[in-house]
């Protein structure tokens, strides 16, 4: 395996590591009440969000440039 495909197969994992993250913050916020856990929960959410965005778009980038 190339060392692309091997960065792409980390991204990849990265990338469901995000999405899971973010489901459990999201079980989390509904379990929450109170202005500073939501505050603190919303951020973590936010955070998360920009981080997969990222790594999305790291990954597109990859491989629009590998053609595939």
């Amino acid at each position: 395996m190339s060392a692309s495909k091997n960065s792409l197969t980390e991204i990849d994992a990265r990338i469901a590591t995000m999405r899971e993250n973010l489901r459990q913050l999201v079980e989390q916020a509904a379990g929450f009440s109170g202005s500073a856990d939501e505050e603190l929960i919303s951020n973590r959410i936010q955070e998360q969000e920009a981080e997969l965005e990222a790594l999305s778009k790291k990954r597109l980038a990859m491989t629009t440039a590998s053609g595939g």
